[in-house]
């Protein structure tokens, strides 16, 4: 009798056990490979109305659960169950929608305007599935991290093998008997749990893509892994997102923005405020209402923020902490464990009299701290901000539209917002995605639905002509009459009225 390895699932919030999953050995990733294969060949030739249809069902019947859901998001992360409805039920629903009523109109073959052998030949791009995607999931939010790239994957055609981080396995689970007893196709998601092992047997399985969310570290591994079977990849890594606030600033609604922004989830979010830049006008002002609101978060279970999820990133936040102390930074306010509340309890932090030789300032922190630092002007506070290897999100605030306008174009960041946080991931028809070492590929909008396909070129001849002019055999005077041709098209003057015409 074969003995089945199982990884034991603890609520972070009280230190319980809630419960086990097996850790899958090679063999059985292959035959949730091989099922989704199998049900490809079915789903993947639907129509895009019968796989909407499928998918709005699978939504109803997460609507119909949604205080089971918020309760495993919870048990499993330690987040409050407002947060779990608002960052993870929302915008799944949300994005689900988005896809039911766009995604028909972007996968549809699509004309091409190309120069003037359009008059001749009808050529068009279509999508097409590319068959078995496989999905690693974060444990910050399981369930929204887990059904972006899963349903995007659906709508266009794909099945989905689905690894789940082993921190979070039981919500991972969930997501599986939603498609199951939801979807008529029941084998079109199926779920695979365990850790590395079962990670690298998932990537290395044979699957047309691999979406993973996660540390860019293990992304560079998957990568590795993928381009021996040159198997796409999107990444969506790590973030040190920056925060600009400017001397024309709405200082209120800024201070309110940074204290959402840095301790929303614990701030363990990918695109969570980890360093503010404040310049010197405004400085202190800012500092002062931001600490005044920290001061008054409620932690707990029904709070404002509620524990933290993962203990390796508990002991990054302290390590962090404890080298910026030692280089001069000040603690204002937080800084300690809640010991009243449980193991994994972190108190909301705000350090001032931080500088880019910290640890907190050049790495991903992933936890409750806000460092904040002073500047002089626009120009320092754009070179620290890019002063990064991440490019995740970003944000300035300004009551200049022209400023924020000019700022956001010069961060190097996939995503930017002005005068507000944390919001370009929940509108999903914005794509989202990193530059630099927070990733490749794009999630979300239309270019995280068409990046689930293979976009195949068709060129149709539209007269039948027995012979092209540059088919065989070329006769003496056909080069002089190809080049009266290229120069009459593309000479500047003639030649852009020629194509106008040609146009019509």
């Amino acid at each position: 009798m074969r003995l089945v390895a199982t990884i034991e699932d603890i609520n972070p919030a009280t230190g319980q056990t809630i419960g086990a999953v097996p850790d899958m050995d090679d063999a059985q990733v292959r035959q949730a490979v091989q099922r989704a294969r199998a049900a490809f060949r079915v789903w993947g030739r639907l129509e895009f109305p019968e796989r909407r249809e499928q998918l709005l069902r699978v939504r109803d019947y997460m609507l119909d659960r949604t205080d089971a859901v918020v309760a495993r998001i919870c048990e499993e992360t330690g987040k409050t169950r407002f947060e779990a409805m608002f960052t993870e039920v929302f915008v799944t629903a949300d994005l689900i929608d988005f896809y039911a009523r766009h995604g028909e109109k972007a996968l549809r073959p699509q004309r091409v305007n190309t120069g003037p052998l359009r008059l001749t030949k009808r050529p068009y791009k279509v999508y097409e599935p590319l068959g078995v995607v496989a999905v690693i999931s974060p444990w910050n939010y399981p369930f929204a991290l887990t059904m972006s790239p899963l349903v995007s994957a659906l709508f266009a055609g794909n099945t989905v093998v689905l690894k789940p981080s082993e921190v979070t396995p039981l919500v991972g689970v969930l997501v599986g008997e939603l498609f199951s007893k939801g979807c008529d196709h029941r084998d079109i998601v199926q779920v695979v749990t365990g850790g590395g092992g079962a990670g690298n047997a998932l990537v290395g399985g044979g699957v047309q893509k691999v979406c993973f969310t996660g540390s860019v570290n293990t992304g560079k591994k998957v990568m590795a892994q993928a381009a021996e079977t040159l198997t796409p990849v999107t990444l969506e890594l790590g973030g040190k997102d920056p925060m600009i606030v400017l001397d024309d600033a709405d200082v209120e609604r800024a201070a309110n923005g940074a204290v959402w922004g840095a301790f929303s989830n614990e701030g363990q979010t990918c695109i969570s405020i980890e360093r503010a830049y404040v310049e010197a006008d405004v400085y202190d002002e800012f500092v002062d209402k931001v600490v005044a609101k920290t001061r008054t978060i409620r932690q707990s279970n029904d709070g404002d923020i509620g524990s933290m999820t993962f203990p390796p990133q508990l002991e990054t936040v302290e390590r962090h902490l404890a080298d910026a102390v030692e280089k001069g930074a000040r603690i204002v306010v937080g800084g300690r464990r809640r010991a009243d509340l449980g193991d994994m309890w972190f108190e909301p932090t705000v350090l001032v009299d931080v500088n880019h030789s910290m640890d907190v300032m050049r790495e991903e922190t992933f936890g409750p701290v806000l460092p904040i630092m002073k500047v002089s002007d626009e120009t320092e506070a754009l070179r620290l901000a890019n002063d990064s290897p991440y490019g995740l999100s970003s944000s300035v605030w300004t009551t200049s539209d022209d400023r924020g306008r000019r700022v956001a174009g010069q961060l190097e960041a996939g995503n930017v917002c002005v005068n507000d946080c944390l919001v370009d991931y929940g509108i999903s028809g914005l794509p989202f995605g990193g530059v630099k070492n927070s990733g490749l590929g794009r999630t979300h909008g239309i270019e995280g639905l068409t990046d689930m396909c293979r976009v195949k070129a068709v060129v149709e001849d539209r007269f039948g002509l027995k012979r092209e002019l540059h088919w065989f055999p070329v006769s003496a005077g056909r080069y002089g009459l190809l080049e009266r041709i290229i120069k009459l098209l593309y000479r500047r003057g003639t030649g852009n009225k020629l194509r106008a015409l040609l146009r019509g």
